[in-house]
């Protein structure tokens, strides 16, 4: 049996260890246990045998967002110190649908749904990672070999008990909503992919704590070394209020065009923007800091979000973009149209007004097409629009709906 890291020959703690614990905490929620932690870089650092850190992320949607790079970003860091980094793509977890955080039975996915959404994670993740340095795995290589039998075995390490002190599964039981036995699978699989790892730190949001500890616990029950654990927090999305997800909207995609990813960025609150600068910036806390002190002797706080928003667009795509995605927004910001804008052709002139936003895809109805105009949010060449039984005849328009969205539009 492989003795614990707290049971571990002492190595020495040097410069060089201190300040790789100094990276693996900065702005993280927790590390867990500390002692472990600081035993194993110690090791690392005196053998030179690379740790092994896993991250393990579910492709329940095709595109990963910027609130998945704070732990994407956790894990470059601990990867340019030199240690072993294995992106895990859990293609068998989808499948049982993870509960972590919710109030009811998350459906799972088909195979052929986590497939496709798969095809695009690794790409997109190694847009943070370096790919040259990242293994990818997918958790179905040893979770679908385990069968019904192993299934038992690994279920009996583990009990109802502890399982119950989650807290989503202990509110629900509470509640009387129905929790389904499947769901107590998924931080048992999640945890065996740390046994099939032998992994020495998994990272992980803080939604994930109880699941990360599984895998600790499990890897003690196979005669493993126990990982440690390192939960990043989660971000807020663009409405500040909800974390960062797809399925609520607020959420910025790292491969949405520059345009859109920089004026998304812009729009968040100027109190929500620290919280960014934190959590996405490469800038140092001493730098964030002085740029905190800037505002409150009064710099205009929107220039320091043109600051991060340049940053991070830069990251994804590049600096000229970024460029060239602020002189857009500027030019949204001054009424002007910008430098590229969608092509509608549509016949049926003369138009309705309502029928061509719908028809433009600058309105999801008529309807919606008819209270933008009442509320005075659309301009046709500049001019708003103020009549709702505008028709318009043959010709060459530029359609502007809110802000952002425009169109030229080539009516027949």
């Amino acid at each position: 049996m492989t003795q614990p890291a707290d049971h571990a020959p002492a190595y020495p703690v040097t410069d060089r260890v201190l300040e790789a614990m100094a990276i693996s905490k900065r702005h993280c929620d927790e590390l867990l246990p500390e002692a472990d932690w600081l035993a194993k870089l110690a090791r690392s650092d005196a053998t030179g045998v690379p740790l092994r850190i896993k991250l393990g992320l579910d492709p329940t949607a095709p595109d990963i967002h910027i609130g998945h790079t704070v732990v994407l970003n956790k894990m470059r860091e601990l990867q340019d110190l030199g240690h072993e980094v294995t992106f895990l793509i859990g293609d068998f977890t989808s499948m049982i649908g993870d509960p972590s955080g919710r109030n009811a039975t998350r459906p799972p996915l088909t195979r052929e749904q986590i497939a496709a959404n798969a095809k695009t994670y690794y790409a997109q993740a190694s847009l943070v990672l370096d790919p040259d340095k990242t293994k990818i795995r997918y958790n179905s290589e040893w979770s679908d070999p385990l069968g019904a039998r192993g299934m038992i075995e690994l279920a009996a390490k583990y009990t109802v008990a502890r399982m119950m002190e989650r807290n989503d599964f202990s509110e629900r039981f509470k509640a009387g909503t129905p929790i389904s036995v499947h769901e107590f699978l998924y931080p048992l699989m999640q945890g065996y992919d740390s046994v099939a790892l032998k992994s020495d730190l998994e990272l992980g949001g803080t939604d994930q704590k109880f699941n990360l500890l599984v895998g600790r616990a499990l890897q003690s029950e196979y005669g493993q070394e126990p990982q440690c654990i390192l939960t990043m927090p989660l971000l807020e999305g663009l409405d500040g209020v909800e974390k960062m997800s797809k399925s609520k909207g607020n959420y910025i995609g790292i491969t949405e065009p520059a345009n859109d990813m920089f004026a998304k960025l812009l729009s968040i609150s100027d109190t929500l923007m620290w919280r960014y600068f934190t959590l996405l910036s490469r800038r140092g806390d001493a730098e964030i800091a002085a740029l905190q002190l800037e505002v409150q002797d009064g710099r205009n706080p929107k220039e320091v979000k043109v600051l991060l928003a340049k940053e991070i667009t830069t990251r994804f795509h590049s600096a000229a973009a970024a460029d060239a995605a602020e002189q857009d927004f500027d030019n949204r910001a001054k009424g002007g149209v910008p430098d590229e804008i969608d092509e509608v052709a549509l016949s049926g002139a003369p138009l309705a007004i309502g029928a061509l936003l719908k028809q433009a895809n600058l309105a999801p109805s008529t309807s919606e097409a008819l209270r933008l105009v009442d509320g005075r949010g659309v301009r046709v060449d500049g001019a708003v629009v103020s009549d709702r039984g505008l028709r318009l005849a043959a010709g060459i328009y530029v359609v502007q709906v809110g802000k952002r969205k425009f169109a030229r539009v080539t009516l027949r």
